[in-house]
């Protein structure tokens, strides 16, 4: 496991883009934190990373956006509100999770387990209040890394 300290959204978005310039087509990342974490503001910055100027916001009532005008496309997926994985099938989650033209980022990755690829990329942002207000722990690992 790896992890990443962050005093602040400069330093999220800093290290979010970061991890944009290095993805790849059909890579997967899924996103897990509370509530105001700062998953939004690391999303900026990995699409910042892509080269993708648009303005970059969760998708929580459109389950999925999609920016295409960065180096690769950016499939952006906030799932908070599937109760059940099978809604996936209804929006074409398997095009997007497995045509690898571009890359998946899904916040609330939790709800859908089941239907990722074993080699998704997990990403966990978390507030630890007694560093301070804006300290942010980001500790990210790929499934079944060796320990």
């Amino acid at each position: 496991m790896k992890i990443k300290e962050s005093f602040g959204e400069a330093e999220t978005f800093a290290f979010g883009k970061k991890i944009g310039e290095q993805a790849k087509p059909g890579e997967i990342y899924c996103l897990e934190g509370d509530l105001g974490v700062g998953k939004t503001v690391f999303t900026q910055g990995f699409a910042a990373g892509l080269g993708i100027e648009d303005a970059v916001n969760s998708p929580t009532f459109t389950i999925v956006q999609e920016y295409r005008s960065g180096r690769l496309p950016l499939y952006h997926f906030d799932v908070y509100r599937i109760a059940d994985p099978d809604e996936m099938y209804d929006i074409g989650y398997e095009e997007y999770f497995f045509s690898g033209d571009g890359v998946c980022l899904i916040e609330w990755p939790g709800q859908i387990e089941e239907l990722l690829p074993k080699t998704a990329r997990w990403i966990r942002i978390e507030k630890a209040l007694e560093k301070g207000f804006d300290y942010r722990r980001i500790t990210w690992e790929e499934i079944g890394e060796e320990a």
